[in-house]
């Protein structure tokens, strides 16, 4: 989930607070009944493109995807797409102003873990007719699907994905005495690595790091553990939390003991999520789950591994993250906006302007296309991709996402407090699910 990465504690704030207007923009109408802003009419399988003007709106995680592929699209159709990038900080609270005053642009992109609430709350038109007529449909990230179905209809398609990968500093590995190609096959293995990298004394270096005052850091990185080891972090309606399992209870008790090591970056304790990635990408940390769509960037100064992030006694899962996109209630030129989505899923898109940027395709027939085979990290994140999770809640942003949540009050408790409360908590986390 790229926003995850660098969502800060006031957006996680503003996010609470826009849940209650988006709720009351629900309730008096705003421009579309809930579930779900009105239906786009198929218009055949790639839309119109009759030289119309299209807005859309994006996040700054997501830049400079956007502008790739909105440059490819107005340079080949008659359609233009005029492109706002919004601060992550301020877009939760953008979407909700926009949606109580009916102006939303005619496409925008969202955070995956919000877009449940956002269909349901009816701010996408429904695409569900234009879906079904995809031909490569059944190859969709299935993550990204299900979080933007609701009721058997679909409201938006993947945009940008971001996957949770397990990275390693191939260079320190080797001055550790390990394997610098192999990845830990196991969560156990991953402790033990960074306990070695730890252990080889080099100032400001330390095995591993991660944001532990960032929810958002934490169910991108440590749900997959749990995944992999074959546990769910929830019930299937998103309604009951299952994260005091001996499982879960492994993960927590893991890096509580690697914090106690001192093989954890000392500021990971107070890290809200903006530099939560900084000491890796700075060749000062061994390894650590982290956002796949930073392989382009981090390349530039790390010599990296990439695999699927380890669990209790083996496996590998990842969270898949990123943006969905859909046609907002507001607009006006479904059609239009129908046509920019279509080529979003051709391979024109997925290949020649996201793979070409080693970003993640949403199509699990193009995960080895020709730029992902000539580096076999690609493949890897291609293929996790298609085997990862989205985990869906109506109410994910305060269980798990927000700055005094309960998911965070459980991690902190377990990793650097006492770690007797975990009942407690996990009844905490599943109290304000079940809201």
């Amino acid at each position: 989930m790229r926003g995850v990465r660098g969502r800060s504690a006031r957006s996680r704030a503003a996010a609470g607070a826009v849940a209650a207007l988006l709720l009351a923009v629900s309730a008096c109408g705003g421009g579309g009944a809930a579930p779900g802003g009105g239906e786009v009419a198929q218009v055949g399988p790639d839309g119109v493109d009759d030289g119309a003007t299209l807005t859309l709106w994006a996040r700054d995680s997501l830049e400079t995807q956007t502008n790739l592929l909105v440059d490819a699209y107005n340079a080949t159709h008659q359609n233009k797409i005029e492109v706002t990038i919004v601060p992550n900080d301020d877009y939760v609270a953008k979407v909700g102003a926009a949606a109580g005053a009916g102006g939303l642009p005619d496409l925008f992109a969202a955070d995956i873990v919000y877009v449940p609430n956002w269909a349901e709350q009816g701010l996408f038109q429904d695409l569900t007719a234009n879906i079904d007529g995809l031909p490569f449909k059944d190859t969709l990230n299935k993550g990204h699907m299900s979080a933007g179905t609701l009721d058997g209809s679909s409201y938006v398609l993947p945009f940008v994905l971001d996957l949770s990968m397990l990275f390693w500093n191939k260079t320190l590995f080797a001055e550790a005495g390990l394997d610098p190609e192999k990845a830990p096959a196991t969560l156990e293995e991953f402790a033990d690595a960074a306990k070695k990298i730890q252990a080889l004394g080099k100032p400001d270096t330390y095995g591993t790091a991660t944001g532990l005052n960032c929810g958002g850091c934490l169910v991108f990185t440590w749900f997959p553990s749990m995944w992999a080891a074959g546990e769910q972090v929830m019930n299937p309606e998103g309604t009951e939390s299952l994260l005091a399992s001996d499982t879960a209870t492994e993960v927590y008790d893991t890096w509580r003991d690697l914090w106690a090591s001192g093989a954890v970056l000392p500021s990971s304790q107070d890290e809200a999520g903006p530099t939560w990635t900084a000491g890796f990408n700075s060749g000062k940390v061994g390894l650590q789950p982290y956002p796949a769509t930073l392989l382009a960037s981090v390349q530039q100064t790390v010599d990296v591994g990439v695999a699927g992030i380890p669990g209790p006694g083996g496996g590998a899962s990842t969270f898949v993250g990123g943006d969905g996109i859909g046609v907002s209630k507001d607009s006006t030129k479904a059609a239009q906006a129908w046509n920019f989505l279509a080529w979003l899923m051709t391979e024109d898109a997925q290949v020649e302007v996201l793979a070409k940027n080693n970003d993640v395709v949403s199509r699990s027939d193009l995960a080895t296309n020709r730029y992902a085979t000539s580096d076999p990290r690609l493949v890897t994140i291609n293929e996790v991709a298609a085997e990862g999770v989205t985990p869906v809640a109506r109410n994910f942003q305060q269980a798990f996402n927000a700055p005094t949540g309960p998911w965070l009050t459980l991690v902190r408790e377990a990793v650097l407090g006492p770690g007797t409360a975990l009942e407690q908590n996990n009844e905490e986390i599943t109290a304000v699910l079940g809201q």
